[in-house]
């Protein structure tokens, strides 16, 4: 799976639950909240102060 800035957080833990420790060393602590399953990757990163694209770099990468 490719990702992106507008992959859905619920989509990346569904289809690919290995990346959540990358998403978790980013910052991204809430993944459990029923709100971070609708939110996109730019959303969420934006709410949390991260920079988007090392995020989706770093989740294409492994």
């Amino acid at each position: 799976m490719e990702f992106n800035k507008d992959t859905v957080i619920g989509e990346i833990l569904e289809k690919a639950p290995e990346k959540a420790e990358i998403l978790l060393e980013a910052g991204m602590h809430c993944l459990g909240c029923p709100a971070s399953q609708m939110e996109t990757l730019e959303e969420a990163c934006n709410v949390h102060g991260i920079d988007v694209e090392e995020v989706v770099k770093k989740l294409n990468e492994e």
